[in-house]
């Protein structure tokens, strides 16, 4: 079952690194190669903080206007939308990339998104009307802004997508901030808020204090009270999770 809105909330408390590091002991999956943005995103409405939310997936074409022939391609799609539990994050694969043609997201559609229950969208595409949108609670994740909407229209949905060189699968749950996202597994869901405040907990606990707290030592006492730290630190990591940390 998906968290609930009161675990979500919470776990929007916490910028995405945060929550990697807690993902990173719970996952059976690669740290180096799974779950994250592999290419670099752009967060165009950083003081909106952190969004969190399952994945409701998108593909579009800007640049070919046959789409625009298929019938009722908006009437199904935002039915989709709306029949998707949760709040909802879209994922939008542009497959005019690495062109940009003409953007998904405007004023008009991040507001129709919230009130369909989204928070907002990772596209590798662009967006406009960024000041709009922003107004909207809208957040997003692009590769940039352009002028216009072309022939943006949805094409296919409620499938796997690629966005900035990740797999992305509907109903995903995804953390995203201005450092890029994570997409993490179903399995990987109930244990992701009590991991990432554990591991958050044990820096501030450990190498932090130790790192913040060398007035008056001298370099070597330093070293030896950071080294010191930093073995606490993964003797509760291997405590708790059975793995090494990072330090």
């Amino acid at each position: 079952m998906p968290l609930s809105h009161p675990e979500l909330l919470q776990l929007k408390r916490w910028n995405t690194p945060t929550i990697y590091n807690g993902w990173e002991q719970i996952t059976k999956r690669d740290c180096a190669a799974d779950a994250f943005n592999c290419e670099e995103t752009c967060d165009f409405m950083p003081q909106m903080g952190p969004m969190v939310g399952y994945a409701v997936t998108l593909v579009i074409e800007p640049s070919n206007k046959s789409h625009k022939q298929v019938a009722n391609a908006w009437e199904d799609y935002r039915q989709y939308v709306a029949s998707q539990p949760g709040s909802k994050i879209v994922v939008v694969q542009d497959r005019d990339k690495p062109q940009v043609i003409g953007s998904f997201w405007g004023e008009v559609n991040s507001n129709v998104h919230r009130a369909l229950g989204c928070v907002g969208t990772i596209t590798d595409g662009a967006i406009r009307d960024v000041d709009e949108m922003t107004n909207a609670g809208f957040k997003s994740l692009a590769r940039r802004l352009c002028v216009g909407h072309a022939h943006s229209v949805p094409v296919q949905w409620n499938c796997e997508v690629e966005v900035f060189g990740r797999s992305v699968q509907p109903g995903q749950l995804i953390h995203a901030d201005k450092h890029g996202f994570l997409a993490v597994t179903e399995a990987e869901e109930c244990e992701l808020l009590a991991a990432s405040l554990f591991m958050d907990n044990n820096e501030c606990e450990t190498v932090i204090a130790a790192a913040r707290s060398c007035a008056g030592l001298t370099s070597d006492e330093a070293v030896q009270q950071i080294n010191a730290a930093g073995a606490a630190f993964g003797a509760a990591t291997r405590k708790r999770f059975g793995a090494d940390g990072e330090w």
